[in-house]
């Protein structure tokens, strides 16, 4: 297949990878495929619905380095599932009657595109898959190209989603300056929630690289300044069972003897039985186009603080989430090498005509490959049994019961 013209879009929630994947995907192309002319779409799936769209141009391609220093989408993104007519009819970016696959297509079509590069969770892939078959069944080709953008890093079967890293590098940053907080007031509870709505690794990953930090200070224990205080006492996943009640008292304890709590939070951990909760008191619980929970209208942190307040005697309590600051940093040096190879390899594969997502097949030897898109899903857990987090959490002094099994 001659590629003549190829289109790139960013689609879900931020992640530190974004602007510099578009900036890694310019780059390549200009240096081994300078001829092929790069559009594109603006805010996502919203902006090829709308026809919306720009031209990278000679500036665009001779400063796309630029993009790898900076955080969130130069191009933009959007939450818009192109299999939910509804919500695209009432958002104004089909009409009636119209399929918003249809639309899509006829716009691809217009622009005469032969490659789409969508960057994006798992969400936004599969739309893409949805996208690429209606296509093929209407007799025009199109190579579709993924790349995995997720912080959560739950995206099956691939090994690490780009973004993810720097994310949690963030996390436990901004945790610093929370923590930091705790001799503000006596008896003070602490809850850092962290984004991961079905998956707890970012949490875990925060807490991780924050004790690392913990690792490195001083400490004058003789006027207040300990780690114990600054320390994590509980890590909550939605992968680990958890006793409200067993917990409390050994939490209690620590505020008890130290005058503070420190807990991670993921924010997904009680998704369940908070849902649960409204729903069976009447009231409704909003939802995104894709039918997941907009877990920023339920607030998991202050769940989770009013019912470990009273259990443990707190006179102040402060709900903090990290996710917005984390979400929108640039890519760290970790994170900038794994796109470069990803972003490499999918402009190979773009030129040779293989679809799919770029990443670490952890069903097949952990190789970095296109993998096929029916085999791309969400939601994957996090191995709460990895060596390194039931280390982490037998250092605080936390059981690990898996959620499911019985302590």
């Amino acid at each position: 297949m001659s590629v003549r013209r190829v289109a790139l879009l960013t689609a879900g929630g931020f992640a530190p990878c974004l602007s510099s994947a578009v900036g890694g995907l310019i780059e390549r192309y200009t240096e081994i495929a300078p001829e092929i002319e790069i559009i594109a779409y603006q805010h996502g799936y919203y902006g090829l619905l709308r026809g919306e769209k720009i031209v990278v141009d000679e500036e665009g391609r001779k400063k796309a380095g630029i993009l790898h220093r900076f955080g969130g989408s130069p191009i933009g993104n959007s939450r818009v599932k192109l299999t939910n007519a509804k919500d695209c009819v009432k958002r104004g970016l089909v009409k009636e009657g119209e399929n918003p696959l249809h639309v899509a297509a006829e716009q691809l079509k217009a622009d005469g595109v032969d490659v789409l590069h969508t960057i994006g969770g798992d969400d936004t892939n599969t739309t893409a898959a949805d996208l690429a078959a209606y296509l093929a069944e209407n007799d025009y080709p199109l190579t579709v190209v993924g790349l995995p953008k997720t912080i959560d890093n739950d995206v099956v079967p691939i090994r690490q989603s780009l973004g993810a890293w720097t994310a949690a590098e963030e996390a436990a940053g901004f945790a610093a300056n929370i923590i930091g907080e705790h001799r503000s007031g006596p008896r003070m509870l602490i809850v850092h929630e962290v984004m991961g709505r079905h998956c707890g690794w970012l949490t875990a990953a925060a807490a991780s690289e924050y004790r690392k930090w913990l690792d490195l200070q001083e400490w004058v224990p003789s006027l207040g300044l300990t780690r114990e205080r600054w320390d994590i006492h509980a890590v909550f996943l939605p992968e680990l069972a958890l006793d409200i009640d067993a917990e409390a008292a050994r939490l209690k304890a620590i505020m008890d003897t130290q005058g503070n709590v420190n807990i991670f939070l993921s924010e997904g951990a009680g998704m369940n039985e908070i849902v649960a909760q409204k729903e069976a008191a009447g009231e409704e619980v909003a939802r995104d186009a894709f039918g997941h929970v907009k877990l920023d209208t339920i607030n998991p942190g202050q769940w989770f603080a009013k019912q470990f307040a009273a259990k443990l005697g707190a006179e102040k309590v402060m709900v903090q989430k990290s996710g917005y600051y984390s979400r929108a940093a640039a890519a760290n040096a970790e994170d900038l090498r794994l796109i470069k190879s990803m972003t490499d390899l999918a402009v190979e594969c773009a030129l040779r005509g293989e679809a799919g997502v770029i990443g670490h097949d952890e069903e097949n030897g952990d190789r970095l490959r296109a993998i096929e898109f029916p085999r791309i899903a969400g939601g994957k857990a996090f191995d709460v049994t990895q060596p390194w987090f039931g280390r982490l959490l037998a250092d605080i002094g936390q059981p690990l019961v898996a959620a499911g099994s019985h302590a």
